[in-house]
């Protein structure tokens, strides 16, 4: 019996493979690479290591990979079939239980079984991280803070995680609204570990959900070495750079940074990063063909099993830009005869409930059905959390609303506009909807008059 860097007890007849675990949650908790590295040498130290297997198994779920899933089912499975798990710890039993709810397709099971192990043991640092990213696959904003708030107090500045809890800890009090809280908690996270880089992720989407892009450009340069590379976050962050850069128009260097950065990703994360920057342009009449066409490519392979509806849009998206209609729409098909099935996942839920009316609407877009986009996305709004995500990545639909609504002529436009306006004051995107949806032309020119101020106070020199 060993004991992990945070003073938990762990079954394994090796002390190097409980090092190389410890390491392994370190490097999960920077989104680096050689997490995967390590929890294969945990393993190879001693094969039926308990915490070692639970470990690989949610790096094999939470990519969102279905091909990773695969894996990760069959190595788990045979893990099980040689280990008495009655036997094991009460930790770790319920660790063999979440994992299997995972593996099983069930990820509000598995979020669950994961806050009870939290209740119990505050500072199992992967309980933390595993239940925090399914929060984030579910787009559950409560849970994603206080499952983490709730464990903090059991933590204190000197241990060596503190910084990345915050950071964690930041980016639900973001998503739960609280963009003050949660900007003061993600600056003391960075400041304690400057390669947190979901601490800067957590900063960057609260300056994101207030409009505040020139802040977020500062800041984010002001950072470039510590988040830019080195981890398979990286690209997300660029994204995250990306938004900003639309905000101020400065859509060469949106292109440049798709181009260096977002073109040919390779795992799920990054190609939906791709998509939705894309898409961003799209909406605003952009012609982005070559760069639709590869990512097209890209998404065909993989999916044809249905695993995650949130993974589906993006993938309707790229095809829909290609102006690959019928590609989109064979999509479409084969989930509405998954979804025809029974199929006890979270996912067959998502799908039906969201991710089906989605696809259908980005469809109706490609097609210039710009009513029915409305009709479909405009009943479903305000429960689009439910198929994952945050509010940043969900905005694209929102988007994709409004300008079909603007499009359209429909009256929900003024009301839609309205709404991000007294919410985001200081985005300029939202100024040009309202220039847009305005009853005349001096309310039109104000409008406009007003997101061309926002940039020029900017004054801000893309790096």
């Amino acid at each position: 019996m060993h004991k992990d860097e945070h003073g938990l007890a762990m079954s394994s007849a090796s002390d190097a493979a409980a090092r190389h675990y410890d390491r392994a949650v370190h490097e999960l908790l920077h989104f680096r690479a050689e997490v995967d590295a390590e929890a294969e040498a945990a393993l190879a130290e001693d094969p039926g290591f308990p915490m070692g297997n639970v470990l690989a198994a949610y790096l094999g779920l939470l990519t969102t990979e279905p091909a990773d899933a695969r894996r990760a089912r069959e190595r788990f499975a045979r893990f099980r079939s040689a280990v008495d798990v009655t036997a094991l710890p009460s930790r770790e039993q319920a660790h063999v239980h979440a994992v299997q709810a995972l593996l099983d397709g069930d990820l509000l099971t598995c979020g669950t079984l994961l806050g009870r192990i939290t209740e119990e043991h505050p500072r199992d640092a992967l309980a933390l991280i595993a239940g925090h990213q399914i929060d984030f696959l579910t787009g559950d904003a409560r849970a994603l803070r206080d499952r983490v708030g709730g464990a903090l107090s059991a933590w204190g500045e000197d241990d060596r995680h503190y910084g990345h809890l915050l950071g964690m800890y930041a980016f639900g009090l973001e998503e739960a609204g609280h963009y003050d809280r949660s900007e003061e908690v993600g600056l003391r996270a960075v400041e304690l570990n400057p390669k947190d880089v979901w601490g800067v992720h957590a900063v960057a989407h609260t300056y994101e959900m207030q409009g505040r892009f020139a802040e977020g450009v500062r800041y984010l340069d002001d950072r470039l070495a510590d988040w830019s590379t080195g981890t398979f976050f990286n690209v997300h962050t660029w994204w995250h750079y990306s938004l900003y850069a639309l905000e101020a128009g400065a859509t060469g260097r949106v292109l440049d940074i798709y181009d260096s950065v977002l073109a040919g990703g390779e795992t799920a994360m990054e190609m939906l990063d791709a998509a939705a920057l894309l898409w961003r342009l799209h909406l605003e009449g952009g012609d982005q063909t070559e760069r639709w066409e590869a990512l097209s490519d890209a998404w065909a392979p993989r999916m044809e099993e249905p695993f995650y509806a949130f993974n589906d849009m993006h993938a309707v998206m790229s095809h829909v830009g290609a102006g690959r209609i019928a590609e989109a729409e064979r999509l479409i098909a084969g989930r509405e005869d998954y979804v025809a099935g029974e199929h006890a996942t979270t996912n067959h839920a998502m799908t039906a409930r969201v991710g089906l009316p989605v696809c259908r609407a980005l469809v109706a877009f490609g097609r210039r059905d710009y009513g029915g986009v409305v009709d479909l996305l405009h009943p479903i709004r305000h429960r689009i959390n439910e198929f994952g995500g945050s509010h940043a990545q969900r905005d694209a639909v929102h988007k994709t609303l409004v300008e079909a609504a603007i499009r359209a002529g429909r009256s929900e436009a003024r009301v839609l506009v309205s709404e991000r306006i007294s919410i985001r004051p200081r985005s300029p995107f939202n100024w040009l909807k309202q220039s847009a949806v305005a009853d005349d032309l001096g309310a039109r020119a104000a409008a406009r008059a007003r997101a061309e101020e926002l940039v020029r106070q900017a004054a801000l020199p893309f790096r």
